[in-house]
Protein backbone atom coordinates (compact mmCIF):
# COMPACT_ATOMS: atom_id res chain seq x y z
CA UNK A 1 0.00 0.00 0.00
CA UNK A 2 1.13 3.22 -0.84
CA UNK A 3 2.62 5.81 2.25
CA UNK A 4 0.35 8.59 0.41
CA UNK A 5 -2.85 9.13 -1.17
CA UNK A 6 -3.51 10.84 -4.78
CA UNK A 7 -5.64 13.77 -2.48
CA UNK A 8 -3.16 14.01 0.01
CA UNK A 9 -0.69 15.12 -2.66
CA UNK A 10 -2.96 17.27 -4.02
CA UNK A 11 -3.59 19.00 -0.87
CA UNK A 12 0.11 19.54 -0.71
CA UNK A 13 0.13 20.99 -4.12
CA UNK A 14 -3.06 23.56 -2.87
CA UNK A 15 -1.19 24.54 0.29
CA UNK A 16 1.56 26.39 -1.53
CA UNK A 17 -1.87 28.78 -2.92
CA UNK A 18 -1.81 29.80 1.18
CA UNK A 19 1.82 31.02 1.35
CA UNK A 20 3.23 34.83 1.30
CA UNK A 21 4.71 35.47 -1.88
CA UNK A 22 3.48 32.82 -4.05
CA UNK A 23 1.11 33.54 -7.29
CA UNK A 24 -0.52 30.30 -7.37
CA UNK A 25 -2.64 29.75 -10.78
CA UNK A 26 -4.05 27.03 -13.19
CA UNK A 27 -1.89 26.19 -15.97
CA UNK A 28 -4.34 23.99 -18.16
CA UNK A 29 -6.22 20.33 -17.36
CA UNK A 30 -5.19 16.76 -18.12
CA UNK A 31 -6.55 14.14 -20.60
CA UNK A 32 -8.87 12.95 -17.79
CA UNK A 33 -10.11 16.56 -16.75
CA UNK A 34 -7.66 17.47 -13.50
CA UNK A 35 -6.29 20.45 -13.00
CA UNK A 36 -2.84 21.26 -13.30
CA UNK A 37 -1.32 23.99 -11.42
CA UNK A 38 1.63 26.52 -11.19
CA UNK A 39 3.08 28.91 -9.64
CA UNK A 40 5.93 32.07 -9.21
CA UNK A 41 7.88 32.85 -6.30
CA UNK A 42 10.08 35.95 -6.64
CA UNK A 43 10.24 39.32 -8.99
CA UNK A 44 8.87 38.62 -12.64
CA UNK A 45 11.64 41.02 -13.97
CA UNK A 46 14.95 39.77 -14.33
CA UNK A 47 16.16 36.17 -15.06
CA UNK A 48 13.62 33.43 -14.66
CA UNK A 49 13.29 29.53 -13.90
CA UNK A 50 11.40 27.17 -14.55
CA UNK A 51 11.38 23.90 -12.88
CA UNK A 52 8.37 21.04 -13.22
CA UNK A 53 8.11 17.60 -11.92
CA UNK A 54 5.85 14.14 -11.83
CA UNK A 55 5.62 14.25 -14.94
CA UNK A 56 6.54 10.11 -14.72
CA UNK A 57 3.50 8.68 -13.06
CA UNK A 58 5.33 6.29 -10.24
CA UNK A 59 7.86 9.00 -9.21
CA UNK A 60 5.44 11.15 -7.54
CA UNK A 61 8.16 11.74 -4.72
CA UNK A 62 9.82 14.23 -7.01
CA UNK A 63 6.80 16.57 -6.50
CA UNK A 64 6.75 16.31 -3.30
CA UNK A 65 10.03 17.43 -3.10
CA UNK A 66 9.39 20.39 -5.26
CA UNK A 67 6.55 21.20 -3.67
CA UNK A 68 9.36 21.49 -0.27
CA UNK A 69 11.47 23.71 -2.22
CA UNK A 70 8.72 26.16 -3.35
CA UNK A 71 8.07 26.57 0.50
CA UNK A 72 11.71 27.64 0.88
CA UNK A 73 12.06 30.20 -1.57
CA UNK A 74 8.35 31.58 -0.64
CA UNK A 75 10.21 32.09 2.46
CA UNK A 76 12.76 34.20 0.87
CA UNK A 77 10.78 35.17 -2.07
CA UNK A 78 11.77 39.16 -1.27
CA UNK A 79 15.41 38.17 -1.74
CA UNK A 80 15.66 36.07 -4.80
CA UNK A 81 17.21 38.13 -7.65
CA UNK A 82 14.61 36.91 -10.47
CA UNK A 83 11.75 34.41 -10.55
CA UNK A 84 11.01 30.70 -10.17
CA UNK A 85 8.01 29.31 -12.21
CA UNK A 86 6.96 25.76 -11.00
CA UNK A 87 4.70 23.09 -12.13
CA UNK A 88 4.85 20.56 -9.29
CA UNK A 89 2.63 17.57 -11.18
CA UNK A 90 2.69 17.80 -14.55
CA UNK A 91 0.64 14.42 -14.67
CA UNK A 92 -1.77 14.09 -12.09
CA UNK A 93 -3.52 11.38 -14.02
CA UNK A 94 -0.89 9.09 -13.91
CA UNK A 95 -0.29 10.00 -10.54
CA UNK A 96 -3.70 9.06 -9.85
CA UNK A 97 -3.69 5.36 -11.34
CA UNK A 98 -0.35 4.65 -9.22
CA UNK A 99 -1.50 5.62 -6.31
CA UNK A 100 -5.50 4.86 -6.69
CA UNK A 101 -5.89 2.31 -9.85
CA UNK A 102 -8.30 3.25 -12.41
CA UNK A 103 -11.51 2.81 -10.13
CA UNK A 104 -11.72 6.82 -10.85
CA UNK A 105 -12.16 6.80 -14.47
CA UNK A 106 -15.75 6.96 -15.39
CA UNK A 107 -15.21 4.68 -18.30
CA UNK A 108 -15.17 0.65 -17.87
CA UNK A 109 -13.57 0.10 -21.48
CA UNK A 110 -10.81 2.73 -20.46
CA UNK A 111 -10.54 0.84 -17.10
CA UNK A 112 -10.18 -2.37 -18.76
CA UNK A 113 -8.16 -1.16 -21.15
CA UNK A 114 -5.45 -0.12 -18.97
CA UNK A 115 -5.60 -3.28 -16.79
CA UNK A 116 -5.13 -4.72 -19.77
CA UNK A 117 -1.82 -3.16 -20.19
CA UNK A 118 -0.76 -4.12 -16.30
CA UNK A 119 -0.82 -7.69 -17.02
CA UNK A 120 -4.66 -7.34 -15.51
CA UNK A 121 -2.57 -6.62 -12.33
CA UNK A 122 -4.34 -3.79 -9.43
CA UNK A 123 -1.46 -2.89 -8.58
CA UNK A 124 -0.49 0.07 -10.59
CA UNK A 125 2.83 1.27 -8.49
CA UNK A 126 4.80 1.03 -11.10
CA UNK A 127 2.85 2.64 -13.81
CA UNK A 128 5.02 5.73 -15.45
CA UNK A 129 2.76 6.67 -17.95
CA UNK A 130 -0.04 9.00 -18.23
CA UNK A 131 -3.97 7.79 -18.27
CA UNK A 132 -3.33 7.22 -22.50
CA UNK A 133 -0.32 4.60 -21.65
CA UNK A 134 1.83 7.36 -23.07
CA UNK A 135 5.32 8.08 -21.39
CA UNK A 136 4.75 11.56 -21.34
CA UNK A 137 9.02 12.25 -20.90
CA UNK A 138 9.78 10.51 -24.14
CA UNK A 139 6.86 12.53 -25.97
CA UNK A 140 8.27 15.86 -26.64
CA UNK A 141 9.38 16.81 -30.27
CA UNK A 142 13.09 16.16 -29.67
CA UNK A 143 14.46 13.70 -31.64
CA UNK A 144 11.09 11.74 -30.61
CA UNK A 145 11.63 7.98 -31.12
CA UNK A 146 15.02 8.02 -31.97
CA UNK A 147 15.33 7.15 -28.12
CA UNK A 148 17.13 3.40 -26.73
CA UNK A 149 14.38 2.32 -24.58
CA UNK A 150 11.46 3.82 -26.72
CA UNK A 151 8.87 1.59 -27.69
CA UNK A 152 6.13 1.87 -29.86
CA UNK A 153 3.35 -0.01 -28.63
CA UNK A 154 0.80 1.08 -25.45
CA UNK A 155 2.63 0.31 -22.26
CA UNK A 156 3.09 1.35 -18.17
CA UNK A 157 6.96 2.67 -19.12
CA UNK A 158 8.56 3.74 -22.43
CA UNK A 159 5.68 4.08 -25.28
CA UNK A 160 6.33 7.69 -27.34
CA UNK A 161 2.92 7.88 -27.93
CA UNK A 162 2.15 7.79 -31.80
CA UNK A 163 3.40 11.10 -32.80
CA UNK A 164 5.45 13.82 -31.20
CA UNK A 165 3.44 16.14 -28.60
CA UNK A 166 0.23 14.10 -28.85
CA UNK A 167 -0.41 14.16 -25.45
CA UNK A 168 -2.26 17.06 -23.78
CA UNK A 169 -0.44 17.41 -20.95
CA UNK A 170 2.87 17.48 -23.16
CA UNK A 171 1.51 20.40 -24.92
CA UNK A 172 0.59 22.67 -22.07
CA UNK A 173 3.58 21.97 -20.67
CA UNK A 174 4.94 23.28 -24.35
CA UNK A 175 2.88 26.22 -24.55
CA UNK A 176 3.54 27.38 -21.12
CA UNK A 177 7.23 27.31 -21.71
CA UNK A 178 6.95 29.24 -24.78
CA UNK A 179 4.94 31.69 -22.65
CA UNK A 180 6.84 32.14 -19.98
CA UNK A 181 10.84 31.97 -21.74
CA UNK A 182 12.80 30.67 -19.02
CA UNK A 183 16.64 31.48 -18.67
CA UNK A 184 16.67 27.55 -17.54
CA UNK A 185 14.25 24.62 -16.63
CA UNK A 186 14.60 21.57 -14.11
CA UNK A 187 12.85 18.64 -13.94
CA UNK A 188 12.72 16.40 -11.02
CA UNK A 189 12.65 13.07 -11.54
CA UNK A 190 13.61 10.04 -9.21
CA UNK A 191 16.00 7.72 -8.96
CA UNK A 192 20.03 8.26 -8.56
CA UNK A 193 21.28 11.62 -7.22
CA UNK A 194 22.41 12.77 -10.45
CA UNK A 195 21.78 15.71 -12.48
CA UNK A 196 21.47 14.84 -16.44
CA UNK A 197 22.70 17.75 -18.62
CA UNK A 198 23.75 17.83 -22.33
CA UNK A 199 21.16 16.83 -24.75
CA UNK A 200 22.91 14.99 -28.19
CA UNK A 201 22.29 18.64 -30.75
CA UNK A 202 23.98 20.96 -28.27
CA UNK A 203 27.28 22.42 -29.56
CA UNK A 204 30.54 22.57 -27.80
CA UNK A 205 29.88 25.67 -26.25
CA UNK A 206 26.85 24.82 -25.54
CA UNK A 207 28.30 21.87 -23.42
CA UNK A 208 30.97 23.61 -21.53
CA UNK A 209 28.20 25.91 -20.56
CA UNK A 210 25.35 23.16 -19.35
CA UNK A 211 28.18 21.29 -17.62
CA UNK A 212 29.54 24.32 -15.66
CA UNK A 213 26.23 24.91 -14.70
CA UNK A 214 25.58 21.17 -13.69
CA UNK A 215 28.29 21.54 -11.48
CA UNK A 216 27.09 25.17 -9.62
CA UNK A 217 23.79 22.66 -9.32
CA UNK A 218 26.17 19.59 -7.80
CA UNK A 219 27.76 22.16 -5.54
CA UNK A 220 24.69 22.47 -3.72
CA UNK A 221 22.68 19.05 -3.67
CA UNK A 222 26.31 17.38 -3.92
CA UNK A 223 24.74 15.13 -7.00
CA UNK A 224 26.64 13.50 -10.09
CA UNK A 225 26.79 15.13 -13.46
CA UNK A 226 26.00 13.02 -16.24
CA UNK A 227 26.14 13.79 -19.91
CA UNK A 228 22.62 12.63 -21.39
CA UNK A 229 23.45 9.49 -23.71
CA UNK A 230 20.63 7.66 -25.63
CA UNK A 231 17.59 9.68 -24.23
CA UNK A 232 15.83 11.69 -26.44
CA UNK A 233 12.07 12.99 -26.62
CA UNK A 234 12.24 14.19 -22.72
CA UNK A 235 10.92 17.79 -21.60
CA UNK A 236 14.64 18.89 -20.83
CA UNK A 237 15.74 17.88 -24.48
CA UNK A 238 13.03 19.75 -25.82
CA UNK A 239 14.12 22.74 -23.96
CA UNK A 240 17.64 22.75 -25.29
CA UNK A 241 16.82 21.72 -28.65
CA UNK A 242 14.19 24.56 -28.89
CA UNK A 243 14.74 27.12 -26.77
CA UNK A 244 18.58 26.61 -26.72
CA UNK A 245 18.60 27.84 -23.42
CA UNK A 246 20.40 25.04 -20.45
CA UNK A 247 17.69 22.33 -19.25
CA UNK A 248 18.71 19.65 -16.63
CA UNK A 249 16.98 16.69 -15.35
CA UNK A 250 17.55 15.98 -11.53
CA UNK A 251 17.50 12.11 -10.36
CA UNK A 252 16.66 12.88 -6.63
CA UNK A 253 16.74 9.50 -4.32
CA UNK A 254 19.73 7.13 -3.69
CA UNK A 255 19.49 4.67 -7.05
CA UNK A 256 19.69 1.45 -4.36
CA UNK A 257 16.39 2.78 -3.12
CA UNK A 258 12.88 1.04 -4.62
CA UNK A 259 10.51 2.59 -6.85
CA UNK A 260 8.33 4.50 -6.02
CA UNK A 261 11.34 5.41 -3.71
CA UNK A 262 10.14 5.71 0.33
CA UNK A 263 8.81 8.93 1.66
CA UNK A 264 11.09 9.19 4.35
CA UNK A 265 14.04 10.18 1.00
CA UNK A 266 11.62 13.21 0.19
CA UNK A 267 12.84 15.66 3.62
CA UNK A 268 16.53 15.24 2.82
CA UNK A 269 16.12 15.37 -1.13
CA UNK A 270 14.27 18.94 -0.14
CA UNK A 271 17.08 20.05 1.86
CA UNK A 272 19.84 18.90 -0.69
CA UNK A 273 17.80 21.04 -3.34
CA UNK A 274 16.02 23.67 -1.93
CA UNK A 275 19.22 26.17 -2.00
CA UNK A 276 19.58 25.57 -6.02
CA UNK A 277 17.23 28.11 -7.89
CA UNK A 278 18.67 30.93 -5.17
CA UNK A 279 22.40 29.59 -6.79
CA UNK A 280 21.22 29.94 -10.29
CA UNK A 281 19.31 32.83 -10.49
CA UNK A 282 22.52 34.51 -8.52
CA UNK A 283 24.90 32.83 -11.08
CA UNK A 284 22.83 33.70 -14.29
CA UNK A 285 22.78 37.02 -13.26
CA UNK A 286 26.50 37.16 -12.60
CA UNK A 287 26.81 35.63 -16.44
CA UNK A 288 23.70 36.91 -18.46
CA UNK A 289 25.02 36.44 -21.87
CA UNK A 290 25.53 33.01 -21.27
CA UNK A 291 22.09 32.18 -21.77
CA UNK A 292 19.94 34.67 -23.68
CA UNK A 293 17.23 32.58 -25.45
CA UNK A 294 17.57 31.52 -28.89
CA UNK A 295 14.48 30.09 -30.78
CA UNK A 296 15.31 27.89 -33.41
Amino acid sequence: MAEITFEEIMSEVMSLSTLDGVDFFEVGSSTMGQKIYGLHIGPYTGKQILIEAGLHAREYPATLVVVGMAGYLASISTTLDGGVYIIPLANPDGVRIVLNGVDWLNCENWRNYLLSLNNDSLDFSQWKASATSVDLNVNFPALWGEGSQNVFCPAPANFVGFYPASEREVRLLMDFTYRVSPDLTLSYHTKGDVIYYGFETLSTEELSRDLAIANIISSINTYTPIRTENSVGGYSDWVSLELGVPAFTIEVGDPSLPTPIPLSAVEPAIELNKGVPEALLSALNQNPTSITPQVK
